[in-house]
């Protein structure tokens, strides 16, 4: 018989980022994150040299009107799996592992129920958003088919990405690493064999990347359940207790990251006039940004457990001094990705067989335009320390200013002034102020929660806590 539980109080080891160097956390978590998602990234550029060398640059054009689509989808995923990490973290930097668990739990049921039906209403509307995006012709049925295919595996990869962030908020980076490691790893194996071995094209490329999920949901899983028994049995009572701390981060959080596809939409319509030529190029950085800049989108993945935990701790200053050596690292980098990318921009090209405008916005972007990723990276991470510290709206308002004030007047003008061209630079300019200005919030934010009247600390009881274990 299982001994009565009066509190929700741990006797395991403190938790992993309350103590030791704030920056070697960082960068262990960084590193190890960067290495499953930087993985995803040249899975799906190895998908996208494939299918480039089909030799039909319609092909490219569909899998960049695809992805504005799918882009929107993983953001939704990544939006809940949020969620799980701010509410996850601080338990347990609070030792209070019985609400850790039930909040798993919970996690993982609303990210299914949620990613589901959203899911269902994208597949119903897939024609009318292609068309909204501007795509028409061959293109347009090429991306239709490629997502009928991709969009129905769209809960796995939410389940996936949310089993991945708890992982990271228990501090097992390796584990939430091969979470997104296995993607890439599936993808890679399988793409040759589908889109040529097969002769399936695209299809096959579609086919293999829901194999991929697939194979990412059940590794995730099985680290939360098997290694870390952090996932009980989903209850109705314990379920709707939680609903409501869920959702008032869920929703935000969602609406903050589905704004950055909005705005990707929004300049892939602008390029779209252009040419399929236009688009393919768009379609080619879409894929390289997040190779080379995947380690800062690992650190806005990686800041939040480490925040989170010091927050349930109580320690301050060290959430202070993370956020602050968050910020040197994107800088760092940004600047390490740019030296690479100005090197390669024409071999880069070359390898994907571009001419043309595409040719030339792939060497703009990484010779002229790279080094103001800085400018998005620390909002990223900015949006993390935020919604980790209980202000997902802040987050939601800067990342809905940066893709309508920081995108549309500048893309409209600099698609008039310098067709797309125009559009790419004028849409790397537009997020300098968001940048700054998010940065500047946010140690506001810590100055108001060191403040003695505004400490707060994760509550001493609950009422259903031991309701789940």
């Amino acid at each position: 018989m299982r001994a009565p539980r009066t509190t929700g109080r741990s006797t395991r080891p403190p938790p992993k980022f309350v103590t030791g160097s704030i920056l070697r956390h960082i960068l262990v978590m960084t590193g190890t994150g960067a290495m499953g998602l930087v993985s995803i990234f040249v899975s799906d550029l190895a998908n996208m040299l494939f299918l480039s060398w089909l030799g039909d640059e319609a092909v490219v054009a569909a899998v960049g009107y695809a992805s504005s689509i799918l882009f929107f989808t993983i953001a939704i995923g990544i939006g809940l799996s949020i969620a799980a990490t701010s509410l996850v973290s601080p338990a347990i930097g609070a030792g209070r592992r019985v609400r850790a668990r039930r909040l798993a739990v919970n996690a993982h049921l609303a990210t299914l129920v949620v990613a589901s039906v959203i899911g269902v209403a994208v597949w119903l509307l897939i024609g009318p958003l292609l068309a909204l995006l501007g795509a028409t012709g061959h293109a347009k049925d090429l991306a239709t088919g490629y997502l009928r295919i991709i969009v129905p595996s769209m809960p796995m990869l939410a389940l996936a990405i949310t089993s991945a962030a708890v992982l990271r908020s228990v501090g097992d980076p390796r584990r939430a690493m091969n979470v997104t490691l296995i993607v890439a790893i599936v993808n890679v194996l399988l793409d040759p064999l589908f889109i040529f071995g097969l002769g399936l094209g695209i299809r096959g490329a579609a086919i293999a990347t829901t194999i991929a999920r697939l194979a990412s949901m059940l590794v995730g899983l099985y680290g939360v359940i098997r290694v870390h028994d952090l996932l009980g049995r989903p209850k109705l009572r314990p379920f709707l207790a939680d609903l409501p701390a869920l959702t008032a981060i869920a929703i935000p959080a969602i609406l903050t990251n589905i704004a950055s596809p909005v705005a990707n939409a929004y300049v892939t319509a602008a390029i779209a006039p252009h040419g399929d030529s236009a688009v393919a190029g768009w379609a080619i950085i879409g894929r390289i940004i997040p190779v080379a800049f995947g380690a800062i989108y690992a650190l806005s993945g990686s800041i939040g457990p480490i925040l989170g935990q010091n927050w349930g701790a109580g320690e301050i200053g060290r959430m202070r001094l993370a956020f602050t050596n968050a910020l040197w690292v994107t800088a760092a980098f940004t600047a390490a990705a740019w030296a690479v990318l100005a090197i390669a921009a024409w071999p880069l090209a070359n390898l994907f067989k571009s001419t043309g405008e595409a040719a030339s916005l792939i060497v703009l972007f990484c010779r002229w335009l790279a080094p103001l990723f800085v400018f998005l990276g620390v909002l990223f991470v900015a949006n993390a320390a935020l919604n980790t510290l209980g202000r997902p709206r802040t987050s939601t308002v800067l990342n809905w200013g940066r893709a309508t004030l920081g995108t549309i007047p500048f893309v409209y003008a600099g698609g008039a002034l310098a067709g797309a061209h125009g559009v790419l630079t004028a849409y790397m300019l537009g997020g300098v102020a968001f940048g700054l200005l998010a940065i500047w919030l946010t140690y506001r934010l810590m100055d108001e929660l060191g403040a003695p009247k505004q400490k707060r600390h994760a509550p001493a009881t609950d009422p259903v806590e031991t309701a789940i274990d």
